[in-house]
C-alpha cells in the first residue's frame, strides 16, 4: 500500500515544489483558464509561504508530489464576500493546491483537503474556506464533491473568484 504524507515544507525543497507549481500553470492554461497566468504565484510566493510557516507537501516516500499553502484567520480578501459565508469563527484557508503531473486522477488533491481538515480540526478550528477562479473547472468540482459550499464571490487582484466553506463536525457533537 501505498504510503502519503502531509507535513510542513522545508527551505530546501521549494525548487521541486515549485516545479508543481509550473506544471499547475501550463493546465490551468491548456485548460483555457486565466488562473495563474499572470505571474502569481512564483517562487517568491513559496519561499514566504514557508517561512510563515504555511506551506505544506505532501510526499510519497521522500518524493514531494503536492503542495498548499495552510493559512489560519489570514486572508483579507474574504472579509468582502459577495454573498455569505457559513461561519464568522476562526477559519483554515487553503491557496495554491497542486499535483505534479504524473500523479494527477489519483484523487491526491482531495487527500489534501482531507489532510487540511485533520489539520483544522487538530487547531480546534471547524471552518475551512477557499476560492478558485471561475474557470477552474477541475477545483470547482473538487470543492463540490468535498462537501464544501459555494459562499459568493471574493476579489484577487481584481478578479472574482468563487469562495467556498465547509464547516467540519467538532468531536463532541459527534458524540451525542
Amino acid at each position: 500500500m501505498i504510503k502519503y504524507h502531509f507535513r510542513k515544507a522545508e527551505p530546501s525543497e521549494i525548487s521541486p515544489i515549485w516545479e508543481i507549481l509550473q506544471q499547475a500553470i501550463i493546465r490551468r492554461k491548456e485548460d483555457g483558464s486565466n488562473q495563474w497566468q499572470d505571474g502569481y504565484p512564483n517562487p517568491e510566493v513559496l519561499q514566504k509561504d514557508i517561512e510563515k510557516g504555511e506551506g505544506f507537501v505532501l510526499v510519497e516516500g521522500k518524493t514531494i508530489i503536492g503542495y498548499s499553502a495552510v493559512l489560519i484567520n489570514d486572508e483579507p480578501a474574504y472579509e468582502k464576500i459577495e454573498g455569505n459565508w457559513l461561519t464568522n469563527d476562526d477559519f483554515v484557508v487553503l491557496h495554491r493546491v497542486s499535483i505534479a503531473e504524473k500523479y494527477l486522477g489519483k484523487g491526491l488533491a482531495k487527500m489534501i483537503l482531507g489532510h487540511i481538515e485533520d489539520f483544522a480540526v487538530s487547531n480546534l478550528i471547524y471552518s475551512i474556506k477557499a476560492d478558485t477562479n471561475f474557470d477552474n473547472i477541475a477545483m470547482i468540482k473538487i470543492f463540490e464533491s468535498s462537501g464544501y459550499t459555494f459562499c459568493g464571490e471574493v476579489y484577487f487582484r481584481g478578479s472574482p473568484r468563487k469562495a467556498y466553506e465547509k464547516v467540519l463536525a467538532r468531536q463532541n457533537q459527534l458524540e451525542l
